[in-house]
């Protein structure tokens, strides 16, 4: 009897075991289950980095495609960056005219449109007021205006976009020729010649430092080209310096570069105050669109470039 027993026992026994065995089997197939869901989570951890901005650590895209760039859109642009929201002032240049077509015009304060946009990356101003609320759409990354200078930030938005590598590349080219085009420029008007920055619209006359845009980091910074000491006490430290017609005389150069508007009121052109300036009788203006001249990128950067190198040394 106990031995008839014992040959069922043990054929329950087996199936018991089997069944264990094909439930262990059958864990250990999630566990490898769960760790092949771990490399997905770690392929969206690696479509991220890690932007250290002035604010602190942000995760924003590695490529990101649907950028909305409140501020610094034109460093955007020459780094290739997709834009889909583009504040209005960049959407004027002419310059990005081109570069634009399609791309929605978007301010600070209009949320609901910003939401449209459906962007993966928000580039915008520290001064900007609805910071917070940005950061609740998509990634924000701010930047503080004059807090670096003009291929410092270019370097940061290539941090941003992780184009780093492309940013340098050019920043170091750019140096290098604009350098040159210093060194011929100086042997051509002299070693001491000096150059002013000026911009004239509907009520004043404004005299520029070495900061300014209007194409003042080529001339001054990366050329290496003087200021009139007059400008230099004035307009150094703040940026800009405004000016009656007046006294523009007191602050022109041997040379000037006219930053002034085609549609503005030009008729100051046209003064005796203004035709006695000596650099106006000598010839020795270079005039440049305001409306394509207020930024400090790249594509501004190389279009003031070859203007200078023309106006200078009649070349491009």
């Amino acid at each position: 009897m106990t031995k008839k027993l014992y040959l069922p026992f043990m054929l329950i026994l087996l199936v018991v075991l089997s069944a264990c065995s094909n439930n262990s089997a059958n864990n250990s197939t999630a566990t490898p289950g769960q760790a092949a869901s771990t490399p997905s989570a770690s392929q969206e951890v690696s479509s991220t980095i890690t932007y250290q901005s002035e604010t602190g650590p942000v995760q924003v895209p590695a490529a990101p495609k649907r950028i909305i760039a409140l501020t610094n859109a034109p460093n955007v642009i020459s780094l290739g960056g997709t834009l889909v929201g583009v504040d209005e002032w960049t959407n004027k240049n002419p310059l990005f005219t081109g570069k634009l077509a399609g791309v929605t015009v978007v301010s600070e304060s209009e949320m609901e449109k910003i939401i449209e946009q459906k962007p993966d990356l928000i580039v915008a101003g520290s001064e900007m007021k609805n910071i917070d609320k940005l950061k609740q759409i998509a990634p924000t990354v701010v930047f503080t205006w004059g807090k670096l200078d003009y291929l410092e930030q270019q370097h940061e938005i290539g941090k941003l976009l992780n184009k780093e590598k492309d940013a340098q590349k050019w920043i170091d080219d750019f140096k290098q020729r604009a350098a040159a085009a210093g060194k011929e420029i100086k042997a051509k008007i002299g070693e001491n010649a000096t150059v002013s920055v000026l911009e004239a619209d509907s009520k004043n006359f404004y005299v520029f430092g070495n900061k300014w845009a209007r194409g003042t980091e080529i001339l001054y910074q990366a050329m290496g080209l003087n200021m009139p000491d007059k400008v230099k006490k004035d307009a150094l430290g703040p940026g800009y310096y405004t000016l009656s017609q007046e006294v523009i005389a007191n602050y022109a150069g041997d040379y000037l570069v006219l930053s002034r508007s085609s549609a503005g009121d030009n008729s100051f052109m046209k003064t005796e105050a203004w035709s006695n300036i000596p650099a106006v009788k000598n010839k020795h203006v270079i005039e440049i669109d305001t409306e394509a001249s207020t930024y400090s990128d790249p594509t501004t950067l190389e279009y003031l470039l070859n203007i200078f190198k023309e106006g200078f040394l009649g070349k491009k």
